[in-house]
């Protein structure tokens, strides 16, 4: 994992290209904790989460799978009780996460790629979920997450059949954010990181909580509505209150996104400008 400081951008990325990416428990450790830092930096706004070398994850090594026949029954249990198989896939995390696709991103990989806010993901991806050949079943939230997703009817489409979905279809159907040409996805996912970064981060921190809440754990429109306004009820006083005030000094208006590229004024900058109004001849 990388951390751009300046930008408060942290990337992380799989690094087993000869097995396509596939996560094993050794990888999977790695990713957790690699997570765990990213959600405990406060240097550290967003993250985007990519493969190296030509796939973003082709899902769980099942070669580590097959080996483990005397010792599966300890593995399922630690699977059921701490975590998913793929590592992060359980985890609660308060910022955005960029999943950066490209090559094969497949079965758990794909169940990894849901965790993320946003997918960007090239014109030649593939996706799908085919451990559906395997008899391999959905834990790392799969079931759960493309549903809210995609909408149900779309979610069996790929859950029962374990087909490849072109990356065009993913886009239609909202599995897909953005689909960009085939060697620019981390970079069109660095640039997308860059743009959420500047907004107010704990307005935008709120916002996606209460989004998340309303999807998954509200019980009805009452309960998110009421969870919408007790999170976000300190934002008003904080940076809701200096956005009000840069709207009226004229930043912003007509749609434009000036509003944090111009710095507050320094003290002497301040004076200067007094100065000036007063040594301004009256007419």
């Amino acid at each position: 994992d990388l951390k751009y400081s300046a930008m408060h951008i942290m990337t992380i990325g799989i690094n087993r290209p000869f097995k396509r990416n596939c996560v094993n428990t050794e990888t999977a450790e790695k990713l957790k904790i690699a997570f765990e830092d990213f959600e405990n930096d406060e240097e550290m706004h967003i993250c985007v989460f990519h493969g190296l070398g030509g796939s973003f994850c082709a899902g769980y090594d099942l070669e580590e799978l097959s080996e483990l026949e005397d010792d599966l029954a300890n593995k399922v249990a630690e699977i059921l009780m701490d975590q998913g198989p793929m590592g992060p896939t359980k985890m609660h995390l308060s910022k955005p996460v960029i999943a950066a696709i490209d090559g094969y991103c497949v079965a758990g990989g794909l169940e990894v790629a849901l965790m993320c806010d946003l997918r960007v993901v090239e014109d030649t991806a593939k996706l799908g979920f085919l451990n559906r050949r395997f008899g391999v079943p959905l834990i790392d939230g799969g079931t759960v997450r493309l549903p809210e997703l995609i909408g149900l009817s779309r979610a069996m489409d790929l859950i029962l059949t374990g087909r490849l979905i072109d990356p065009k279809e993913a886009l239609d159907w909202g599995l897909a954010n953005r689909v960009v040409a085939t060697g620019t996805v981390y970079g069109t996912a660095i640039n997308l990181a860059k743009e959420i970064v500047k907004f107010p981060q704990e307005c935008l921190k709120v916002d996606r909580a209460s989004a998340l809440n309303a999807t998954f754990s509200a019980r009805n429109l009452d309960e998110a509505m009421e969870f919408e306004s007790q999170n976000s009820a300190h934002v008003l006083t904080t940076e809701a209150m200096q956005g009000a005030k840069k709207f009226i000094a004229g930043l912003g208006r007509g749609g434009k996104f000036n509003v944090n590229s111009v710095k507050e004024q320094e003290e002497w900058q301040k004076e200067l400008e007094e100065m000036k109004k007063k040594d301004k001849p009256e007419n």
